[in-house]
This record gives structure tokens, sequence and C-alpha cells, in this order.
């Protein structure tokens, strides 16, 4: 029987991977696992070109300071999702932002880390319909080289 050590939460802030977070923390809770808790900051080409709507010009410097609010608004967020949502003291949590590609991040993250097991929500902010499997939900569970839960919202 798998018992984990440490586990990836990966997440968007959306009530699914609330969910999926909430599962994770009584998984780690019940085993004394370790709780990984990821959001990753994908800036985007279209995101570059709003920043220039807005009448800021899209230079290096530019999206340098675009990407620094990104991540600065990130970790907010984490510190109240974190604490929000995990059981105060019961759990050891580390929370991380990350910039990049959410799947390859992830990965990354699941093997440089030692990770064995990844609870994420079938959906996130991407999610179309209930029946769908999101694309990043659906490439981590190809992709990764440990067990995956996948969680429903």
């Amino acid at each position: 029987m798998l018992k984990p050590t440490k586990i990836l939460v990966p997440t968007d802030f959306s009530g699914y991977s609330e969910a999926a977070l909430r599962q994770a923390a009584d998984i780690a809770e019940e085993y004394g696992a370790e709780l990984h808790v990821l959001h990753v900051v994908e800036v985007r080409i279209h995101t570059m070109y709003e920043y220039e709507f807005a009448g800021k010009e899209a230079s290096p410097e530019g999206i340098r300071k675009l990407e620094n609010g990104l991540m600065k608004t990130a970790k907010e967020k984490m510190a109240q999702y974190i604490e929000k949502v995990t059981s105060a003291g019961k759990v050891k949590v580390f929370p991380r932002v990350l910039k990049g590609q959410p799947v390859t991040e992830i990965l990354d993250f699941q093997k440089n880390t030692g990770i064995d097991l990844i609870v994420i929500s079938s959906l996130g902010h991407g999610g179309l319909a209930e029946y769908f499997t999101g694309s990043v939900a659906r490439n981590v569970l190809k992709g990764a080289t440990c067990p995956v839960l996948l969680t429903k919202g």
C-alpha cells in the first residue's frame, strides 16, 4: 500500500483546486506526510498584448515588471489560500510559486523534490465542462513518475 511522505498539490487557486488541496491535506495528516503546494505563473503572449493595449510598452523591462507583479500577486494569494484550507499546525506545508509552463514545472518539481503522490483537480480555471479532464491535469497524469490522484470538485 502506498504511504506517501511528500504530496504535491498543483493549484490555480480555483474552487476545484481547493477541493484537491483539502483532500491532500487529509491524506498528509493521515500519513504524516509533507504537503507541497505549487502554483505556476504562466506569462503568455496575449498578456503582453494586453499590457501594450493598456498603454504600456511591452519592452523587456516592461514584461519583467509585469512578471514580477504577477509573481507577487500569486505569492500573496498562496499565503491566503494555504491559511484558508489547511489545518493549523497538523501538516507541514511547503508553498511554492514558480514561473513557467505549468505542466513542465509541475513534472520537474515532482522529480526534483522526490514527490511520491500528486493530488490534482480534474478541472481548474480552464475547465469547460465537468465531464472533461483539464489539459494540465491530463498531461501531469501522463508525465508523472509517481501515482496521481485525480479529484473532482
